[in-house]
């Protein structure tokens, strides 16, 4: 497949993904509505700083909402009969899978974009530096469209069991991720511990962005963010590839 023909089956792919599946229940929950509820569970009742807990708030709403479509889409189109179909045209299993995450970062984008512009006028949140604020955008949205596809990758064709598993991934992260307690104020194993997890880099360089006060350097959260994003991307091609070999 030449190059422009990759690139146009990616972009077909993530339009027919937009059209369908950006409005479905599981997304809507687990991509709007669950980090929201969680966060202000968190934060009513309690005298904390928002300005503080912000940068936080943002990566775990761009995590959820970049990381929710993905799940949906194989096991549906597995179940629907149109998987085998899309692959049996000029599309190749790479281009699908690109597809798939470039929806994902698509809805990670907007929905962020809004929830921090609304917050940003309404806040008064400070901005100290516009150009992290971007990469983070970006950067974040990949990786965790990245990991949508991932978790999408096992043999079945049922949602639910990968929305499952997608709930048991995800919610375990975003405790280890100094998403509830600033990064600055883990020391030792608790240090350790959340240097494992993907959304840590995502969160430090909301930090950086937003309140000066990041503590990694932006360059280390960058790298990380795009060892991960080609990390979930191989791993989702070696699964599901082995999968049609299979059969399932």
């Amino acid at each position: 497949m030449n190059l422009s023909l990759f690139g146009r089956s990616i972009l077909l792919v993530a339009e027919k993904n937009m059209r369908i599946y950006y409005y479905k229940g599981p997304v809507v929950v687990f991509g709007l509505l669950f980090p929201l509820l969680m966060f202000l569970t968190f934060f009513i009742g309690r005298n904390l700083d928002l300005i503080l807990f912000y940068p936080g708030f943002l990566g775990m709403m761009l995590f959820f909402t970049a990381s929710s479509v993905g799940p949906l889409i194989t096991p549906w189109e597995k179940r629907e009969k149109t998987y085998e179909r899309l692959l049996s045209l000029p599309v190749t299993l790479g281009s699908l899978i690109m597809g798939d995450l470039l929806a994902g970062a698509i809805f990670g984008w907007i929905i962020t974009l809004i929830v921090w512009g609304v917050s940003a006028i309404f806040l008064h949140l400070p901005l100290a530096n516009a150009g992290i604020l971007v990469i983070a955008l970006l950067l974040g949205a990949l990786a965790f469209a990245a990991l949508g596809s991932l978790l999408a990758s096992p043999a079945t064709d049922t949602p639910s069991n990968i929305m499952m598993l997608s709930s048991l991934v995800r919610l375990p992260l975003i405790f280890i991720s100094g998403v509830f307690i600033p990064l600055n104020q883990l020391m030792g194993w608790e240090r350790v511990l959340t240097s494992l997890s993907p959304l840590t880099y995502l969160v430090d360089l909301f930090h950086g962005a937003l309140n000066g006060d990041a503590v990694y350097p932006p360059y280390l959260d960058v790298l990380a963010l795009l060892l991960v994003i080609g990390l979930f991307v191989y791993f989702a091609k070696l699964i599901q590839q082995r999968n049609l070999v299979r059969g399932s």
